[in-house]
């Protein structure tokens, strides 16, 4: 039976991107993840293992305490006895209920890969509450069904009229398909399945063009690449049909914004814009009904697309989304560091399109883009324990950021539940027979690809015959790779080998100039089969090394790929960035992080023409490869005067920042002196005593950094906030070293209007600490301005005192935050 249901398996994921008998599909047929199994104990096997025993049941266990399943069960109780009703509102989001769906997608996946009864019967009864909450003709969102008569704020008075909004029915609808789909594959269950159908015939009944319909599509998309799987598990027609709708329609409906994509029709879009996670989603979507409906138009409005984010918003860690304003793509060469956004989904949403680019076209810079995602801006998200999370993810840092076990809004976490333990599914791929089509080669042979690099064995079907390879590597820390071939009946076949394209001298794909490698190094690579390099046919395609042989058991491919520190710069446009400098090795961007440096790292000027040497270490007991390299310190001393010392800078790979306390970071490091920014001469205000009235209060080291923002908009430097308390009096208090007099208040208030929860406060004032320890307001103040951008600046009578106070008066309807505070 258990052979079966992976038979059943194998299949249905294949039928997730071709189905059976069908003349459109993707070209390129994945190897499921079920097929590769990775050696444990390395660089992906930890990580794997990880989620198997730490980030799933965390999840799972968040999903517990955290009132999840209460919805699920809450909605049940009315079902069965309407005058019950419950509490919706300011307890929670209305796309909560995603996060059982996505955790138990990723169940499904370890499932497949480490059978466990006790996992799966814990499975089934999260599945058995999720269906008792499920209304009788189908529909199934907890948030209007515990109280349809004050259902949750975000969600409308009725079925699907916040939906462009802020309702997200249709992306609960995509994550429990998700979910269903993949716990079928891995159990022959249908029940989840069963439910998730019951809801997506409900979403095609009552949304569409057609009278009698609501004509909406989504204010957060993922239904479009949900139905198209859907389509493929069941065959039913009418789920690629909704899923064409969803997208034909966008930009023609009643809301039209950026924000949502929605601002334009998907086929007249060419710049990537709005919420970085809905948009990488949309496209993902596009690609999939593109590859199943031969739409043409949708493929060029993706690598209209695609191309802009290469050419002018990709992150150098492959993030992407610039500005917390949104949680969005920010104007062309918009790519700030410290308020980078780079949101964990928004990394997962581009592996996603670049992925299925790449089973359009089979072209490596698909791939180069996936990989410098993958092992920087994406892992990044996942602590090396499994049990601590970024939802942004900066390429700078003051100390304001930490990893944190959960979030209120936890789409991260249960993200990256699903997707580290689909990994092993992005290895490699297989093209059947083809007749030399662009991205194919061979004369119509078959092609197998090898796309990422990590030791692990793998059954591959290729021509209908049984290929089993496997790789040993200790990528990404060496580049010396050697495949094997342990079986093969599948005679000749291209084996096509991605040659990265940091190791062609590209760290974007070319013609992007966004980043460019500045130290004139030439990498090379070297390749021999059975010991020789002419025991098979070599040619270069696509990005590809492709060897065509008739392939036998105990072939081995051994590869060398140079693997060198490499000094990158970024285009002059990215203002953020100018004059400064990144450094890489293979696949890893690197940053210089406080804990290995006992000097400010803000203020290290890297060499005109930098030497590094390799060192080994440990993060959270991982090995990791360290680079040092000499450095010059600029500072002020207690004159004022600036001074330069000689230090070693020593850098960790970007992914393993912030495990050992919270502290300075960053990855772009000065080279020239026109970006430099010395450590700061001490003021009254950075040697105080921070105390607040909120415990806890977020990056509250920000407010004495010494650090104002350039304008209203700047969110490149630290900032706190009282969110999400409002209406209430706050205060801060600087305890000075000795007695001081002051007579001046500078406050850089922080506001994020109109799209977060943050402005100006509705008063603030000052008082003094007296002898006896009363707090008493100052005198003579001339004034206390609320401007943002600039400071707000209160004059006072002279007075020598041993601790001051900010006390602030929060706004009725918001919170309030501040920049920097500060006393003379």
């Amino acid at each position: 039976m258990k052979k079966i249901l992976f038979y059943l398996s194998f299949i249905i994921f294949h039928l997730s991107f071709t189905p059976a008998g069908a003349q459109k599909g993707y070209p390129i047929t994945p190897v499921p993840f079920t097929a590769v199994k990775v050696t444990p104990g390395t660089f992906w096997g930890q990580r794997l293992e990880a989620s198997r025993t730490v980030t799933i049941p965390l999840a799972f266990s968040k999903c517990e305490s955290e009132g999840r399943y209460k919805n699920f069960e809450n909605a049940a109780a009315h079902l069965k006895d309407p005058s019950k009703v419950f509490k919706v509102n300011g307890v929670g989001y209305s796309f909560d209920d995603t996060d059982p769906y996505k955790t138990l997608e990723g169940a499904a996946y370890i499932l497949q890969t480490y059978p466990d009864k006790k996992l799966e019967a814990y499975c089934d009864s999260v599945i058995d509450i999720i269906g008792s909450a499920q209304e009788p003709d189908g529909y199934l969102y907890t948030a209007r069904t515990q109280n349809p008569a004050n259902p949750h704020h975000w969600a409308g008075d009725r079925r699907w009229v916040k939906e462009e909004d802020l309702s997200h029915e249709l992306y609960n609808l995509g994550h429990m398909i998700e979910g269903a789909v993949a716990y079928w594959q891995a159990t022959g269950k249908r029940k989840f399945l069963d439910i998730a159908c019951r809801y997506a015939d409900v979403a095609c009944k009552e949304v569409g063009p057609n009278p009698g319909q609501m004509c909406v599509v989504p204010g957060h998309q993922i239904a479009e690449m949900a139905m198209a799987r859907l389509y493929l598990a069941t065959g039913q027609q009418r789920y690629l049909d909704f899923a064409k709708f969803l997208l034909d329609y966008r930009g023609k409906t009643q809301i039209k914004q950026e924000y949502s994509q929605s601002h334009r029709p998907v086929t007249k879009q060419d710049e990537a814009v709005g919420h970085a996670v809905r948009a990488a989603y949309m496209y993902a979507g596009m690609a999939d009904v593109a590859a199943l409906t031969g739409d043409k138009d949708y493929i060029k409005a993706i690598d209209d697309i695609w191309w802009n984010i290469v050419e002018k918003k990709l992150y150098i860690t492959g993030g992407i989304g610039a500005t917390s304003s949104g949680e969005a793509f920010g104007k062309n060469y918009e790519l700030p560091n410290m308020s980078a956004y780079c949101e964990t989904c928004a990394a997962i949403g581009n592996v996603y399109v670049n992925y299925r680019l790449f089973l359009l076209k089979g072209i490596s810079k698909y791939y180069d883009v996936l990989e410098r995602t993958l092992y920087n801006g994406l892992i990044s998200g996942v602590s090396l324990q499994g049990d601590g999370f970024f939802y942004p993810n900066p390429l700078e840092s003051m100390g304001q950021h930490q990893r944190q076990a959960w979030f209120g809004c936890a789409c991260c976490p249960s993200n990256i539940c699903r997707f580290i333990p689909s990994l092993p599914g992005y290895v490699y791929a297989v093209r059947e027979k083809s007749n030399g089509t662009h991205g194919t080669h061979g004369n119509g042979i078959p092609a197998v690809y090898v796309n990422l690099f990590l030791s692990n064995t793998a059954t591959l079907n290729v021509g209908g015959e049984k290929v089993t390879l496997s790789q040993q590597t200790n990528y990404p820390w060496d580049g010396d790779i050697t495949i094997t071939i342990d079986k093969s009946t599948a005679g000749e076949f291209a084996l096509k080998v991605r040659i990265p394209g940091w190791l062609q001298g590209s760290v974007v794909p070319a013609p992007s100039q966004l980043y460019e490698y500045t130290d004139n190094k030439r990498l090379n690579y070297t390749y021999s089969v059975n010991g020789s390099t002419y025991n098979a046919k070599a040619s270069f395609a696509d990005g590809y090394l492709v060897l065509t042989r008739r392939w036998k058991k105990g072939d081995k491919v051994q590869l060398h790929f140079d693997m060198e520190p490499r000094i990158v710069r970024a285009n002059n446009k990215v203002e953020a960035d100018r004059g400064m400098v990144a450094i890489e090795r293979g696949p890893l961007v690197y940053c210089a992080e406080h804990p290995d440096n006992q000097f400010d790292v803000f203020s290290a000027l890297v060499n005109q023409e930098p030497q590094f040497q390799l060192g080994k270490a440990e993060i959270a007991g991982t090995p990791i490869v360290t680079l040092k390299t000499d450095a010059q310190m600029l500072d002020f001393n207690k004159q004022g005067k600036l001074t330069v010392k000689d230090q070693t800078l020593t850098l960790i790979p970007y992914y393993a920042w912030c495990h050992r306390g919270s502290g300075k970071m960053r990855v772009w490091l000065a080279q020239d002196l026109s970006a430099t920014t010395p450590a700061q001469p001490a003021t009254l205000a950075s040697e105080s005593q921070v105390s607040t009235s909120t415990p806890r209060m977020p990056a509250i080291s920000a407010i004495n950094d010494r650090l104002v923002p350039k304008g209203e908009n700047d969110r490149s430097v630290p900032y706190t906030h009282w969110w999400p308390k409002k209406a209430s009096t706050e205060w801060i208090a600087y305890t000075f070293p000795q007695e001081a007099e002051v007579s001046t208040s500078h406050v850089y208030w922080f506001s994020d209007k109109p799209w977060g929860g943050c402005a100006v406060p509705k008063a603030w004032r000052i008082l003094y600490q007296t002898a006896s320890g009363e707090w008493q307001p100052v005198e003579g103040a001339d004034g206390y301005p609320t401007h943002v951008g600039t400071a707000s600046t209160v004059h006072f009578t002279p007075v020598r005192t041993k601790a001051l106070r900010l006390e602030v008066t929060l706004p009725d309807n918001d919170s309030a935050g501040l920049f920097e505070w500060i006393v003379k």
